[in-house]
């Protein structure tokens, strides 16, 4: 009988299957320190209750979360975790804060830089139904994968650089600009839903978002044309649309830029997470 029970374990353990269950993970991991601008994301034991600027942040079920750090954060950020057990344990991240130079961007159209009355409500309304779109908070991981650009070309404007438009102060820079011929398709970073498209948006010309889930989203601008509807499910490296320079643009290009619901990211640290 002692023999047949050992046979039996052996023949368990042959198959895959635990005889005694190993303990779970209880480790909280994120990363130490991370640049203003950054896509963060850490691993928790599955289940547990993650807290972040006053957010629930989702959770995926193998237990990876996903923040974003704004331009002007200074830290360190707080990440209050609260595993199944009750155990609890509060991440501190140091925030690197970096260096915003000045671009000029001159040759802009006036009415863009010193909207009258009936323009400037216009483009609240419009900017009220991006921001509706990113309020999304799906579970799907998308943004789990490496992203890849979504064009190639120069990089002609960077994310979080303080702008001076036809010499007057404007809002930082949210994104990444690439320079491209006019039609150059423009792919999916990564995959995702079709959120918000708009071919013509009064400073942001063709406009195009895609949520990649837990809040995180890609958004393209100038576009000469849009090739998905809102609805749509696209896959990375999807043909989603063509380089233009409609709104407020100078020349053709790709403004490419990531957010977390309202905070935004920057597109080259995500690349470079990838690496």
């Amino acid at each position: 009988m002692r023999r047949l029970s050992w046979c039996l374990a052996a023949l368990l353990c042959a198959a895959g299957l635990a005889v005694a269950q190993a303990p779970s993970d209880s480790r909280v991991v994120f990363p130490p320190r991370v640049q203003q601008g950054a896509m963060v994301i850490g691993k928790v034991p599955p289940g547990s209750v993650v807290e972040y600027a006053g957010r629930r942040l989702r959770t995926t079920g193998y237990g990876s979360v996903v923040f974003g750090v704004g331009r002007d954060e200074r830290g360190p950020l707080q990440v209050q975790v609260t595993r199944p057990d009750g155990s609890r344990e509060r991440a501190s991240i140091v925030v690197d804060a970096r260096d915003w130079p000045v671009q000029r961007v001159n040759g802009v159209p006036p009415r863009t830089v010193d909207p009258p009355p009936a323009i400037a409500e216009r483009i609240r309304r419009e900017q009220a139904r991006v921001a509706e779109a990113r309020v999304r908070d799906d579970a799907r991981a998308d943004f789990a994968r490496p992203f890849l650009r979504p064009v190639e070309g120069r990089i002609s404007g960077r994310f979080g650089r303080a702008r001076v438009y036809n010499g007057k102060a404007g809002a930082p820079h949210s994104g990444m600009d690439i320079a491209a011929p006019a039609g150059t398709p423009v792919r999916a970073p990564a995959a995702g839903i079709v959120t918000f498209a708009d071919p013509d948006l009064y400073l942001t010309g063709g406009t195009l978002l895609i949520d990649h889930g837990h809040g995180i989203s890609s958004n393209f601008l100038h576009l000469s044309r849009i090739d998905v509807q809102v609805g749509d499910r696209v896959e990375q490296g999807q043909a989603i649309a063509a380089v233009g320079s409609t709104g407020r643009s100078t020349g053709p290009h790709l403004h490419w830029g990531m957010s977390w619901f309202d905070v935004r990211i920057d597109p080259q640290l995500v690349l470079e997470r990838g690496n």
